[in-house]
């Protein structure tokens, strides 16, 4: 990544699906001596909350097949299993939002597997590194990861009546596997409710 060019970046960033969707996302711009650190370290520097909310989604995953199963021969048990799963989701939502600080929150509006997209008052230095926070309402699961911002561009109506508003792209730069393949998972998760409704 650190012998990519900006453009080879971008290109990378464009490969996976992105999915428009608003969430919110803590953005901490780190000093230039900051040493990312590999995927074995960067667990040591997630939160807590972090670690057992992306283990509870994998371990959801894997668990709704058998579940699909289930629920031909046994409606009443399958239905009661994703009673308990979802109150399991309603209590991780509310421990990850304690982790969500207002001080660095800024608006999501767009999110993939290769990187994200957000809305900020304030200019980000093209090249450095971020320590970001990602929180998926609709997965009741959020995402700790380091990302290189890729672009920062003035929002035309903003320039237009002088306001700072920034639209900004990270790609993430050091991101545990089972984290990008559950933003994966979310977007096009998404993106199928998205055509259902577009359908109706």
């Amino acid at each position: 990544m650190e012998n990519l060019t900006l453009e080879e970046k971008i290109s990378q960033f464009n490969e996976f699906f992105t999915i428009k969707h608003p969430i919110s996302v803590n953005a901490i711009q780190q000093s230039d001596d900051f040493v990312l650190p590999d995927e074995k370290a960067l667990s040591e520097h997630m939160p807590y909350a972090f670690r057992i909310a992306s283990d509870i989604a994998n371990i959801e995953a894997k668990s709704l097949r058998s579940l699909r199963n289930l629920s031909d021969h046994a409606a009443e048990l399958a239905e009661f299993l994703n009673h308990q799963s979802h109150k399991i989701d309603l209590i991780m939502s509310y421990v990850l939002k304690q982790e969500d600080d207002p001080e660095y929150q800024f608006q999501g509006v767009a999110f993939g597997g290769s990187g994200v997209t957000i809305q900020s008052p304030n200019e980000f230095t093209i090249g450095a590194t971020c320590e970001l926070k990602l929180f998926l309402d609709t997965e009741a699961s959020a995402i700790f990861c380091y990302g290189e911002v890729i672009k920062c561009e003035q929002k035309e109506t903003a320039a237009d009546n002088n306001d700072n508003e920034y639209i900004t792209s990270f790609i993430y730069t050091a991101i545990r596997e089972q984290d990008q393949e559950l933003l994966v998972r979310a977007s096009l998760h998404l993106q199928s409710q998205q055509l259902r409704k577009t359908s109706k």
